[in-house]
């Protein structure tokens, strides 16, 4: 029997934000410094020990193994080589601002060929480049992996993903990014989420501690000049900053998540008067095999294997109920629990509302 309930097309959980009355949060949760950013690295590198489950001799893993072995003075033809126990790997981290000399990264490794697994492996002395080509770190050592696969053709069984691995402080930091936070006696913070007010907010907060120091730029950067007494610390001036609290603006939103079925609604979502209707319709469609057999003594016909369907179709019925205006989310959600809605059926709801103009928010589908 095969059933096929037509309620609607997403599952999803409605979570509310807190109310835009809450404490303040800090500048340092709220911005970063322009300047003191991370930057990403990137290698290449040969993975060995892998007991069989290396690529499958393609031509750049055995060139790369070729070059290695003439780094150290084995000059060996790349067709006399195989490369079942080395993986050609791709290796990335980031590095941090202001790290020094000798500060270990996290690195994680990924097979660009067609090797099995990565398991007990060894990534071999690898440099890693930045954007501008020049190497900042160089990665080595034994591989952690988080999965497993195992098998033959028959059958196998994995778990995870085993072709990528990781080396927890497995590259060491060989140059420095120079990174400038004061310019012009000025330090500047770009806020994680841009918006006007928030922006507005957060300088006057500034101004109230250090008179006339902050101005916002626009809607993400707010510039501040460091007063007379800071010059020689600007540090701790960033610190003292960074603690100040200040409430962001928080914009009437929903995100709708149609792969996980997942609603987060803010607390300033408004909805004009409407009216919603809501009902729902189950239909059941059963095959039942049936023999079909010929007349008794008949002289023609076989006997038959046919199939019966039987559908039936349950409609619930439909309420139609009129929301007023309501001032917050929880009066939105509990207007919609009064027609019987399931957080499954708010994320069509909420939809059929924008497209009607009732919903008063911003509606972004994911």
């Amino acid at each position: 029997m095969r059933r096929i309930l037509i309620t609607s097309l997403l599952f999803g959980a409605l979570l509310f934000a807190g109310d835009s009355r809450a404490a303040g949060s800090r500048i340092k949760d709220l911005t970063i410094v322009a300047g003191a950013r991370e930057n990403q690295l990137v290698g290449y590198g040969l993975v060995t020990g892998l007991a069989g489950d290396g690529d499958k001799n393609p031509v750049y893993t055995i060139q790369s193994i070729a070059n290695m072995l003439q780094r150290f003075g084995v000059n060996v033809p790349a067709a006399a080589l195989s490369s079942k126990n080395v993986a050609a790997v791709m290796i990335t981290a980031e590095i941090p601002a202001f790290v020094k000399n000798g500060t270990r990264l996290d690195v994680t490794i990924s097979t660009i060929g067609d090797a099995k697994t990565l398991q007990g492996g060894v990534l071999l002395q690898a440099p890693l480049l930045g954007a501008d080509g020049k190497v900042y770190a160089v990665a080595q050592g034994t591989l952690a992996v988080g999965g497993f696969s195992s098998g033959n053709s028959g059958g196998s069984v994995q778990k995870n993903h085993p072709t990528v691995a990781q080396i927890s402080g497995g590259a060491l930091v060989e140059k420095e990014i120079p990174t400038e936070i004061v310019r012009n006696n000025f330090v500047e913070l770009l806020l994680r989420e841009p918006d006007f007010t928030s922006a507005a907010r957060l300088a006057a907060a500034v101004n109230n501690v250090f008179t006339n120091s902050a101005e916002a730029v626009d809607s993400t950067s707010i510039r501040i000049r460091v007063p007379e007494g800071h010059e020689k610390s600007p540090i701790g001036f960033i610190s003292l900053v960074e603690s100040i609290e200040v409430q962001p603006d928080v914009p009437a939103r929903i995100i709708v998540n149609e792969r996980t079925g997942t609603i987060v609604a803010t607390s300033r979502i408004r909805i004009a008067p409407c009216a919603v209707s809501h009902c729902e319709l189950t239909i059941s469609i059963a095959n039942t095999d049936e023999v079909s057999q010929p007349n008794a003594f008949s002289q023609t016909g076989q006997t038959a294997v046919t199939t019966r369907t039987d559908t039936q179709v349950q409609e619930k019925k439909a309420r139609f109920v009129t929301l007023q205006e309501m001032p917050t989310i929880e009066k939105v959600a509990a207007g919609l629990n009064a027609i019987g809605v399931t957080p499954r059926d708010m994320m069509a709801i909420f939809q059929a509302m924008k497209q009607a103009g009732a919903l008063q928010a911003e509606l972004i589908m994911r």
